[in-house]
């Protein structure tokens, strides 16, 4: 019958259907306009990325010039009033409810396109019909609906259009600047809101996305899954891609202790592992000595105090300083590790461009730090001395 379409499905193949199809899209997303496009993180065959445009053009309507601006805008911009969709500017609520108004707003906007938006495609069937007729995709999407799965093909119609709208625009954009976990300290409030990025494909990771934007794998620790990745390796093996990037590793070597030009080279590449490590060896321990030895009438001040110290300082508003201060007047070793940590943040930023310059603030703080007196401190600056651009067996 005409009512349940030309495939005729039972509830649950329907389901599975539409699951498929919205995943198709968030590969798209992920794999084509994110890592692809706006990163160049990979390198994909022609076809593959053909398939991807005429995916997106059927779902989303979704021009990959647009797209690949704004989210390249985004990055640039991150977390200012130039931000096209930034939760900490326009609000949470907001860029939840109308993530995908505010892409099509800054769609509207010359300059980003003009700025952002190169090294897109601009050939004929680009000009002359995804860019031209961009709704004839989706109204194209909701006639092979119609006729595979009937009456029910009007729901799977919706799902298809609401998917990227709600998880990309709307959760990934907004909740994946406001709640979950952060591996690194990066410069804007990215999150990654679980550890396994299935459901958007990897996207979930966003931490450590804004950490390396680069990187065409998302996931870094052993616990986590980035399902865009698994499509990329996927894809390599059938020789449909290329990655050219993906997250610096950290090497270490054992038994080294001379600070050197590529210890130095070693510590800029991989900074905010290294920043992760002195929260985890140094700052962490250290809070929960001096919670230990703390007068019960001024344990309240160390509630949050790992956090609070380790956290990116462009990120702490006020309220943040008034209680690290606190902290801080109740622990000289907590003062020394917190201000040696902003010293080595310091280090790559003001001397990254001269490498000789940054090697001789290395050595300077982890000869501070060894003459610290206390102990974590002592360990870490050794263990600085251990990074390598090579792998122990190529050193």
């Amino acid at each position: 019958m005409w009512y349940n379409g030309f495939l005729d499905l039972s509830v649950w193949q329907l389901v599975a259907v539409t699951l498929l199809m919205t995943h198709v899209t968030i590969v798209s997303v992920t794999v084509y306009l994110h890592r692809y496009s706006a990163h160049r993180a990979l390198e994909l065959h022609p076809a593959l990325k053909h398939f991807f445009r005429f995916w997106l053009w059927l779902t989303t309507a979704q021009n990959t010039r647009e797209w690949t601006a704004i989210h390249r805008k985004h990055h640039a911009k991150c977390e200012t009033v130039d931000d096209p969709h930034s939760p900490v500017i326009k609000g949470l609520g907001t860029v939840l409810r109308k993530g995908a108004e505010l892409y099509a707003e800054e769609a509207k906007n010359p300059e980003t396109l003009r700025i952002y938006g190169k090294n897109c495609p601009e050939d004929w069937i680009e000009r002359n019909l995804y860019s031209r007729f961009p709704v004839a995709g989706v109204m194209l999407m909701g006639v092979i609906d119609l006729a595979l799965f009937g009456a029910a093909g009007i729901t799977i119609w919706a799902i298809q259009m609401m998917w990227i709208p709600v998880w990309a625009a709307g959760v990934i954009n907004g909740l994946g600047h406001a709640v979950g976990y952060r591996n690194f300290e990066c410069r804007d409030a990215a999150t990654n809101l679980v550890p396994w990025g299935i459901l958007i494909g990897g996207e979930e990771l966003h931490n450590n996305h804004h950490t390396y934007p680069n990187s065409a794998k998302l996931s870094v620790k052993k616990w986590e899954f980035d399902m865009g990745w698994f499509w990329i390796k996927l894809f390599s093996l059938l020789g449909l891609a290329k990655v050219q990037r993906v997250a610096p590793i950290a090497h270490r070597v054992a038994g080294k202790r001379s600070l050197d030009m590529d210890t130095a080279m070693a510590i800029l590449n991989n900074r905010f592992q290294i920043m992760a490590q002195y929260r985890k060896l140094v700052i962490a321990p250290l809070v929960q000595q001096e919670l230990a030895k703390a007068d019960a009438s001024v344990r309240h001040h160390f509630h949050r105090a790992k956090r609070l110290l380790s956290r990116e300082p462009s990120l702490l508003d006020d309220g943040h300083h008034a209680r690290i201060q606190r902290v801080l007047e109740q622990s000289h070793a907590l003062k020394v590790i917190y201000e040696k940590r902003l010293a080595l943040q310091q280090i790559w930023v003001k001397t990254s461009s001269n490498g000789h310059d940054m090697l001789e603030a290395i050595k300077h703080w982890v000869s501070d730090a060894e003459a610290s007196g206390i102990q974590s401190l002592r360990e870490f600056a050794e263990q600085l001395k251990t990074y390598s651009l090579r792998p122990a067996n190529a050193v």
